[in-house]
């Protein structure tokens, strides 16, 4: 099946007014509720799902749209709460439950305070929901409770199609059907996998001056995933 036949049903638009995002299915929920930034009804926005479903490329467009701050475990560890806002009207904490195991509930817990006391928002993503992390301090477990969750799933067949083609497209590349169809089944379900796999593809075929064919993309993936 050519991906002309796939049913790409995703939103190949600019999402958040930043760099492209395809809003499928399996993010749409996450998305819409970037989309209506600053109208959260809630404090944090939890968006969760496992390695590799594009967690993190979210937040980068996140940042870019919404004048937002990245903060990272040695920020949150040694900054007071208020600082670490500092003008943004909102912060990113990307892997929020492996900082929490880390041992930084207390700073979460006084970053929280200064955002519902100053009106601004936080953005969290994780593997999981709020409900599922082990949280020992029970002021911060009752305030994630009242986290909005949204969960982002593996990319399916037809966005997987969507991705290889517009990855190449990104290139000013256009790859024959048989080279996303042999493509398709040999690579893992995940953003970062498929992005690798262009890039790999890509180089090969500069440095070689020659065409993207299946054979190349065969000898790629034998090079980058040999277990194939």
């Amino acid at each position: 099946m050519s991906p002309a036949q796939l049913p790409l049903d995703f939103d190949p638009r600019p999402a958040l007014g930043g760099e492209d995002f395809l809003v499928a299915p399996n993010n749409a929920d996450a998305v819409a509720w970037l989309d209506r930034w600053p109208d959260w009804p809630a404090v944090v926005l939890a968006i969760h799902g496992p390695d590799g479903c594009g967690k993190t490329h979210l937040t980068q467009v996140f940042l870019a749209s919404s004048g937002a701050a990245a903060v990272d475990a040695d920020t949150l560890a040694g900054t007071p709460a208020p600082q670490v806002f500092g003008d943004a009207p909102a912060v990113v904490i990307d892997g929020a439950d492996t900082m929490l195991t880390g041992g930084l509930e207390t700073p979460l817990f006084h970053l929280y305070n200064v955002a519902a006391e100053t009106g601004r928002k936080i953005l969290m993503t994780a593997r999981s929901a709020p409900a599922r992390w082990e949280i020992s301090l029970p002021d911060l477990r009752s305030r994630l409770s009242t986290a909005i969750t949204a969960e982002i799933g593996l990319p399916d067949d037809p966005l997987i199609a969507a991705l290889i083609v517009k990855l190449f497209a990104d290139r000013q590349l256009r790859v024959e059907d048989g080279v996303v169809n042999f493509l398709l089944p040999r690579l893992e379900r995940s953003f970062a996998a498929v992005l690798k796999a262009v890039a790999a593809i890509d180089e090969a075929a500069l440095a070689e001056q020659r065409r993207i064919t299946v054979p190349l993309a065969r000898r790629v993936l034998q090079e980058i995933q040999p277990e194939e």
